[in-house]
């Protein structure tokens, strides 16, 4: 049997969620093994993007897209509402380099951890802005999948003083990135959504690099790399936050934000994994509890979800199908 599009929406962003620690990890290794300002390589990973998709935007509009893909609806250069998309690239981008600072000084794995508290700011905002309903349920596996999330890394802000602080910002602007790819991608091709916020994230952080220059913040300061490595672990993270964030922005257009966001918990256990083999980092037993909290929560949601979209109508339900905020 088909799946519906809530449990669609779940497999899509539990793939990303895979997708996204392979970026950071890209991200950490340009910092500290290659000397590039965190502000640069959030400059490159866009710049990346921004190319991917135009040359995809104008490879689905030629003779060739048309014939592969006949009849699809094709990406376009301007989205319906620019302003607000561009607003939307801001975000992502601001976000995205302050994260890049953050994980420059701190454990991949502790930095996502602090990070985590995105998934709780986006319940909080969808259910004020979208009016979503956030029910028991939800609530519980939220709390459940932060808890699990804090066992998995089991972080230590104090070691960290301010530069702690970043990742929380950075899971404000995320948390608003979502939101409103939520309430304003309806009806937009994702492709043309990830052009701006490419574009949108180019020119917040170029306006960065710009006041990094003049002020001396050597984090922000602007950094050329290298032909080889360098550009190719920028041209990874350009393919793959394309590829995870075009699947995020589906996945957003088919579920709310508030039953979606416990699967972004998905995510620590790829960045478990990646800090294995890039950084020799290997869970301990406590850790690998936390792993399995993180799977189950969001294993309950999914299975949770799948029941709601199976269960029968009642006859005379004026309603075509279940909602996804029956009960929470």
């Amino acid at each position: 049997m088909q799946s519906g599009p809530v449990v669609r929406a779940m497999m899509l962003l539990a793939g990303a969620m895979a997708l996204i620690p392979l970026m950071d990890t890209a991200a950490k290794s340009l910092s500290t093994d290659y000397d590039l300002a965190p502000a640069s390589i959030g400059f490159g990973r866009f710049a990346a993007q921004f190319i991917f998709v135009f040359l995809g935007i104008a490879l689905s509009r030629s003779i060739l897209g048309r014939r592969i893909q006949p009849g699809r609806p094709r990406p376009t250069l301007i989205p319906a509402r620019p302003l607000i998309h561009l607003v939307r690239g801001a975000l992502h981008g601001g976000g995205s380099m302050i994260f890049f600072v953050a994980v420059k000084y701190m454990p991949l794995a502790d930095t996502i951890a602090v990070f985590f508290i995105e998934p709780m700011l986006l319940l909080a905002l969808s259910a004020v802005f979208l009016g979503d309903h956030v029910g028991w349920p939800r609530r519980i596996a939220s709390v459940i999948g932060f808890c699990g999330a804090l066992l998995v890394v089991q972080p230590s802000y104090q070691l960290f003083g301010a530069v702690a602080l970043l990742p929380l910002l950075a899971a404000l602007m995320f948390a608003t990135y979502l939101l409103i790819t939520r309430r304003y991608g309806a009806g937009e091709h994702p492709v043309t959504m990830q052009l701006w916020s490419a574009t949108g994230g180019m020119v917040t952080i170029g306006v960065c690099i710009v006041v990094g220059e003049l002020v001396g913040a050597l984090d922000y300061r602007l950094t050329v790399p290298n032909l080889g490595e360098e550009i190719a672990l920028l041209a990874l993270m350009g393919i793959v936050s394309t590829a995870a964030h075009i699947t995020i922005v589906i996945a957003y257009q088919l579920a709310p934000a508030s039953i979606l966001a416990p699967f972004s918990y998905l995510e620590i256990v790829s960045a478990t994994i990646f800090g294995y083999l890039v950084f020799d980092e290997f869970p301990g037993g406590l850790q690998w509890v936390g792993i399995s909290i993180v799977v189950a929560t969001g294993l309950f949601i999914f299975l949770r979800e799948r029941m709601l979209e199976l269960r029968p109508t009642p006859i005379g339900d004026a309603r075509a199908a279940p909602t996804t905020d029956l009960d929470g």
